[in-house]
C-alpha cells in the first residue's frame, strides 16, 4: 500500500507539473528585487548644492546619478575636495547616491583614481564609463583585441578600491557599445563586478527596434550592473531624413512593459536612471539656465517618474 501511495504521489505531482509548468517555474524563480529611480543630475544642471537635493527630493526621486565630469555638479579636478559634502547634502534629505557618471575611458583618463578613490571612501559603488569609438579603416574585432588590455588595466584598478564600472550603450555610428553585442566581445573574461554595462533600454531600441534589443539585452545580463531608461520614435526632418525624437516616458516606440518584465526575470538589482532628452528648456541638454518655467520642467519630470514607476509597479519591481 505505501508503495501504491508513493507511486500515485509521484504520479499526481508530475501530471501537475505537466499541466501547470508554469507554477514550478514561479516556485523557483527568485522573488524581483525591487529598485530605486535615480535622477541623472545632467537634468538638474540649473540646481546646484543644496537645491540640488532638495529639488530631487521634492520630484519623488530615490537617488541622483551625479555627475562628475566637465561641466557637471563636480568638477574631476576638485572631485576629493566637493564631492563629499555634495553627496552628503543629498544624503541627508533622505536621497542615495548609487552612483556617479564619469569621463573616464581607461585607467589613464585625468583624475580617474582620485574619483574612485573618493567615491570608494563615501561607500558608492558604480560610476558610468565609455566613449570608446572604432575608426573606419581596421577591423572590428582587431580594433576590440586592441582595446582589450585598456579594460584590464581598469578592471584592476576598479578592484583595487572595490568599485564597479558601467559602460553606457548609446546608439550611432562608430561608437564601441552601439550594437551591445561588441561589449560582450569587449568584456568577455573580465569580473563583471569591476566592469559591467550600464544598459540604455532606449538607446537599445534606436539600434535593434524590433528585436535586436532583446537579444542585445540577453547577451548583456552577465555584465548588467545598470540600466538608464528614455524613449523615442523615430521622425523625419525638414529635409525628409529620418532621425531619432525623444519622447516622454510611454509616448514612443520603447517596449517598456515588455522590458521590465525581462528585468524582473533577470535578478537586476543595480542603479535604474532616468533620463530626459526630449525638448526640456535646456534641462535635456544640462543647461544652467532654463527657458521654460521651472515648475512646467519639474511637472513633466514628475511625470516620467510617475509613468516609469506604474511600470515598475506592473512587473513587481517596486
Amino acid at each position: 500500500m505505501n508503495r501504491i501511495s508513493r507511486r500515485a504521489l509521484v504520479s499526481a505531482g508530475a501530471a501537475l507539473a505537466a499541466a501547470s509548468p508554469s507554477v514550478a517555474a514561479d516556485q523557483a524563480k527568485p522573488p524581483a528585487k525591487k529598485l530605486k529611480v535615480a535622477i541623472f543630475s545632467k537634468h538638474l544642471r540649473f540646481l546646484e548644492g543644496a537645491s540640488l537635493a532638495e529639488g530631487a527630493a521634492a520630484l519623488g526621486f530615490d537617488g541622483v546619478d551625479l555627475a562628475v565630469r566637465r561641466g557637471g555638479h563636480v568638477e574631476p579636478d576638485h572631485v576629493a575636495q566637493d564631492l563629499p559634502p555634495l553627496v552628503s547634502l543629498i544624503r541627508s534629505h533622505g536621497l542615495q547616491v548609487p552612483m556617479l557618471t564619469t569621463d573616464i575611458v581607461f585607467a589613464d583618463t585625468p583624475y580617474a583614481e582620485d574619483i574612485m578613490q573618493t567615491m570608494a571612501g563615501l561607500g558608492i559603488r558604480y560610476y558610468r564609463w565609455g566613449g570608446l569609438k572604432y575608426n573606419g579603416t581596421e577591423p572590428i574585432a582587431q580594433q576590440i583585441a586592441q582595446m582589450r588590455p585598456g579594460v584590464e588595466k581598469l578592471a584592476a584598478l576598479n578592484a583595487r578600491y572595490k568599485v564597479t564600472a558601467m559602460y553606457h550603450t548609446h546608439s550611432g555610428v562608430g561608437l564601441v557599445g552601439a550594437s551591445i553585442w561588441d561589449l560582450h566581445e569587449l568584456l568577455e573574461g573580465f569580473d563583471p563586478e569591476r566592469v559591467g554595462v550600464n544598459y540604455d533600454v532606449g538607446h537599445a531600441t534606436v539600434e535593434g527596434g524590433l528585436g535586436g534589443w532583446i537579444n542585445s539585452f540577453r547577451i548583456s545580463q552577465p555584465y548588467l550592473r545598470g540600466i538608464a531608461v528614455k524613449d523615442f520614435y523615430w521622425q523625419k526632418d525638414a529635409r525628409g531624413q529620418w532621425r531619432v525624437a525623444w519622447q516622454p516616458i510611454g509616448r514612443g516606440m520603447v517596449h517598456f512593459p515588455q522590458f521590465f518584465g525581462m528585468v524582473a526575470g533577470s535578478g537586476f538589482a543595480g542603479p535604474l536612471q532616468l533620463h530626459f532628452e526630449y525638448p526640456l528648456g535646456g534641462a535635456n541638454d544640462g543647461k544652467t539656465t532654463l527657458t521654460l518655467p521651472r515648475e512646467e520642467v519639474f511637472q513633466a519630470m514628475r511625470e516620467d517618474l510617475h509613468q516609469i514607476r506604474a511600470y515598475l509597479q506592473e512587473a513587481d519591481l517596486a
